[in-house]
């Protein structure tokens, strides 16, 4: 690891970039972490009172969290944005905790009659620790050096596309035979991705050659403006009741956003390859 911050113990001498890159990642992740106990509520049998309640409180929570961070801007002091990113990071570990444990009652086939998917609950955990680490790193003050960072972003990313290409594949109606053929061919293209960017991180250090990581970037780039685009057009169908399924409107807006936010960081890792001038400081992992 390469230090990025220095932290000293007053908080003094934080860089600006820590505050902006601080609150764009709590901005975005506590929205999605709040979609999360909404969707996982969804899923529950009406008697799952306790699991119900749960996540309404874990709704409620990142909904605060959400709002209070648009309250703080670039010039905030960071010592307080390190204070909050620790208080986020507790929230994140919790509802991490709490996923695990629906998925585990899922599994042990203690909630028959629920539609949460088991991969479904794992996915959305994954997305809580992916959110809780970066917070952690953000406040160490450590980034991994970039070839480390496009590896291990894409891993991540490329399984959370593939995720959403088999969910929204099982909840669209069989009828839209089309639509779920597109979601297929999508989730067996993601799948290969990941797989590829397994064997590329299994040979690290050798692979991390700039040719190789900028065909790696540029490959999935193609991929993933393909699956936004699906996502985007899925959504609108849905929002005009023109398609078949039971995807709630807020679901498709919600994996469209995570596609956009992946194709950022993908073009991030790709003007930075191609020797433009970036802000290094923004490419967390």
């Amino acid at each position: 690891m390469v230090v990025l911050f220095h932290v000293p113990k007053d908080g003094v001498g934080l860089s600006d970039p820590f505050v902006v890159r601080s609150l764009d990642e709590i901005r975005f992740w506590s929205r999605i972490m709040k979609e999360h106990s909404f969707f996982l509520r969804l899923g529950f049998r009406c008697e799952d009172t306790q699991l119900i309640n749960e996540a309404n409180q874990f709704h409620a929570m990142f909904e605060d969290i959400e709002r209070r961070s648009h309250a703080y801007q670039a010039d905030t002091d960071p010592q307080t944005i390190r204070q909050f990113n620790s208080e986020v990071h507790n929230a994140a570990a919790h509802i991490w905790a709490f996923k695990r444990k629906v998925l585990g009652l899922i599994l042990r086939c203690q909630l028959p009659g629920g539609t949460n998917f088991p991969l479904l609950v794992d996915h959305v955990s994954r997305e809580a620790n992916y959110f809780r680490n970066r917070l952690e790193e953000l406040n160490n003050g450590r980034l991994e050096p970039l070839p480390d960072a496009i590896i291990d972003e894409n891993v991540f990313f490329l399984k959370i596309m593939a995720d959403h290409a088999k969910f929204i594949g099982h909840l669209l109606d069989p009828s839209e035979r089309k639509l779920v053929e597109q979601a297929r061919e999508f989730s067996q293209d993601f799948d290969t991705l990941m797989f590829q960017a397994i064997d590329l991180s299994s040979m690290r250090p050798q692979s991390q050659t700039h040719p190789l990581l900028s065909q790696f970037v540029d490959e999935n780039r193609v991929s993933v403006k393909s699956l936004r685009d699906f996502k985007k057009t899925a959504r609108d169908l849905i929002e005009e009741c023109r398609i078949k399924s039971i995807i709630h409107p807020l679901l498709a807006d919600h994996v469209f956003r995570e596609a956009e936010r992946f194709l950022f960081i993908l073009d991030m890792f790709d003007r930075s390859l191609s020797g433009m001038k970036v802000n290094k400081k923004e490419i967390m992992h």
